[in-house]
């Protein structure tokens, strides 16, 4: 689906939200032929993305040539029927939320690496609270010394941070609120954020930080 002007989401706190709340990216790059990888990763505040791969995965190369890559993280989706809107010869579309980072990145030192396992782990560990937080002091000595010699760290200097959330902004208010009830009725958790989001977009904002986590 082309990003169309009216889809595009420029506020930097939605961005940065949408990214921590959704934890896991999709990591682009190219050499000779499209290479894909998933990652959690971690967006800092001096726009620095970064992420850890296996040290068998082919990206790994390429990117510690100093390779652009593209990380695309996406949120919440929704399809949209034709028969949910009030005028006639509409079409299928999918409402959804998703950013696009991209820049060179590095290879990070063995230490580096470590930090960057220390605070992944400390971040998502704490959405399981009141669960005592996991850290690797719980492991046998040596064990993630071990295992951090098969992976690599990377660190992406962000050039670019765009993101596209598609809420039926291009129709009027009151097909907005017509396509949000309908999925305000589906059983997927997916449909029911998209729907909330509409709702809120109807007022102008698409949505806030917390509809988005």
């Amino acid at each position: 689906m082309h990003p169309a002007s009216v889809f595009r989401e420029s506020d930097l706190g939605r961005l940065t939200t949408l990214v921590a709340a959704s934890g896991l990216v999709v990591i682009v790059a190219a050499a000779g032929r499209p290479l894909v990888a998933h990652a959690p990763v971690l967006l800092d505040e001096d726009r620095r993305l970064r992420f850890h791969l296996s040290a068998a995965n082919e990206l790994c190369a390429v990117l510690a040539g100093g390779c652009r890559a593209l990380a695309v993280i996406t949120g919440p989706d929704a399809y949209v029927s034709p028969d949910w809107y009030e005028s006639s010869d509409q079409v299928p579309t999918w409402n959804y939320l998703s950013v696009e980072i991209e820049g060179p990145a590095r290879p990070l030192s063995r230490p580096e690496t470590a930090v960057l396992l220390d605070e992944l782990a400390a971040h998502f560990e704490a959405r399981l609270a009141p669960k005592p937080a996991w850290t690797r002091q719980k492991m046998t000595p040596g064990r993630f010394e071990t295992m951090l010699g098969a992976i690599v760290g990377f660190e992406m200097s962000v050039e670019r941070l765009e993101g596209t959330f598609k809420l039926s902004q291009n129709k009027p208010v009151d097909e907005i609120a017509t396509i949000a009830k309908h999925l305000a009725r589906r059983r997927d958790s997916g449909s029911r954020r998209i729907a909330g989001l509409m709702t809120a977009t109807r007022g102008g904002v698409a949505g806030g930080q917390d509809d988005l986590e």
